[in-house]
């Protein structure tokens, strides 16, 4: 495959505030989940994922994301930067809260699997698209940057394998009712190089790969080389979380995202310029994993926190 149309630009999605702890029992603090942003947006973070608008009864973890963004929008002003702040929102109520929070993108979420959405969020693939409708007028009527995240696009836990062209024909759909950017996501991270080609070159030719990013989970460690063959077709953006934070609760094994230390190295190693700060990145890494008490699992955090500690002590 030819290497030409390598981006010489990508933007990372961080989405460790959301994905990245939606699915941990133990409650983190709201003060925890702001530092965290606030270091994400020290190293550079410029897209950062920070709540979802869900109902605390099916995910808890995030029943704090007005306070969340509430101590993000203060720190903004108070420091002048500039950030955008995106929330999960799965209904026109969701929407509302992500409005009155100060969020300047949205994200809507359906999969490329009928068996996965029934279990998601208990109804169609169909169904799903007409309920972003309203959401899809009201993010236009605000100015709202409006994502839809189209999950299990290379496999689904129920249903198995997923034909190629199913993330391409939700994607035209989701466009239809005004959906800008296109978030394939690899949620059981069982996705390989080859499918990936096969999967974003259908969805590129439906709605342009400059309006496509990558989402891959890391489950059989093959989100860094599904990264590079999307990188072979054009894609330049693409979705990771902090220290690799991060599974679906309706993906029973499922692993993290691809960790944003990972991404940021290679990338890096092939002069891909993200505007990110990989040693700041990792000291967050290594901080995240230990005030919620996981391991640091990011192979290149773990090699980077490794290499500055030694010289600390040197």
């Amino acid at each position: 495959m030819s290497m030409i149309k390598l981006p010489a630009q990508v933007t990372l999605v961080e989405v460790g505030p959301r994905d990245g702890l939606q699915n941990e029992k133990t409650p983190i603090s709201t003060a925890i989940k702001v530092e965290l942003c606030k270091q994400l947006i020290e190293a550079g973070i410029r897209r950062l994922e920070a709540a979802a608008f869900v109902s605390p009864k099916w995910v808890p973890q995030m029943a704090d994301g007005a306070d969340v963004l509430a101590g993000l929008q203060a720190m903004n002003e108070l420091q002048g930067r500039t950030v955008s702040y995106s929330a999960l929102v799965p209904n026109l109520k969701g929407i509302e809260a992500a409005i009155e929070a100060g969020v300047q993108e949205a994200v809507v979420f359906t999969a490329a699997s009928e068996a996965f959405t029934q279990k998601n969020i208990n109804c169609t693939i169909a169904e799903s698209i007409e309920r972003f409708k309203p959401v899809a007028e009201l993010a236009r009527a605000h100015n709202i940057h409006l994502r839809g995240s189209i999950s299990c696009a290379l496999g689904c836990p129920y249903q198995g394998e997923v034909p190629v062209q199913s993330a391409a024909e939700v994607a035209l759909r989701l466009r239809d009712i005004g959906v800008q950017e296109f978030d394939v996501a690899d949620t059981i991270g069982v996705g390989t190089a080859l499918r990936v080609s096969q999967v974003f070159e259908a969805v590129g030719y439906s709605v342009g790969l400059q309006h496509v990013a990558g989402h891959f989970h890391d489950t059989y460690g093959q989100a860094l080389a599904n990264i590079l063959a999307a990188l072979q077709l054009g894609v330049s953006t693409f979705h990771s979380s902090i220290a690799g934070l991060g599974g679906c609760p309706y993906a029973k094994g499922a692993t993290g995202n691809v960790a944003t230390e990972d991404v940021v190295y290679l990338l890096q190693g092939m002069g891909i310029e993200t505007g990110l700060n990989l040693n700041k990145l990792v000291q967050t890494g290594a901080w995240i994993s230990g005030s919620i008490g996981k391991p640091y699992i990011s192979r290149a955090g773990r090699a980077v926190w490794n290499k500055l500690n030694q010289e600390t002590q040197a």
